[in-house]
């Protein structure tokens, strides 16, 4: 009995070891603000369409910098950091289609997350 407990307690030595070894050959990346895409959209896109006002969400960002909006009623668009907002699945868009960041930030449309 003592000898089956050794066994596991030095198993679990080994397990812990083994973790701590890998720490210090996988060296942890530091993730910094520009990293972080969230950071580079507003939350919140506010826009009129059918006589009807929107908050859009930012919902996600893709890897090739698309970030995508979603309101309620299933619509959405899209926005780069250096293009226009496009509507999706849809004719037409609203008060917010065509704009670029720095317009609807201009226009107090765009909503920051402040820290």
């Amino acid at each position: 009995m003592a000898h089956a407990s050794r066994r596991k307690s030095n198993g679990l030595t080994g397990t812990v070891v083994a973790s701590l070894l890998s720490l210090t050959v996988f060296p942890f990346s530091i993730v910094q603000a520009q990293d972080d895409p969230f950071k580079q959209f507003p939350l919140v896109i506010q826009c009129k369409y059918m006589e009807t006002y929107h908050a859009f969400y930012l919902s996600r960002v893709s890897k090739d910098g698309v970030a995508t909006y979603v309101a309620s009623d299933r619509i959405a668009g899209t926005i780069t950091l250096d293009g226009q907002a496009k509507a999706v699945g849809g004719k037409g868009g609203g008060t917010c289609v065509g704009k670029t960041l720095a317009e609807l930030r201009e226009t107090h449309q765009a909503v920051d997350l402040k820290p």
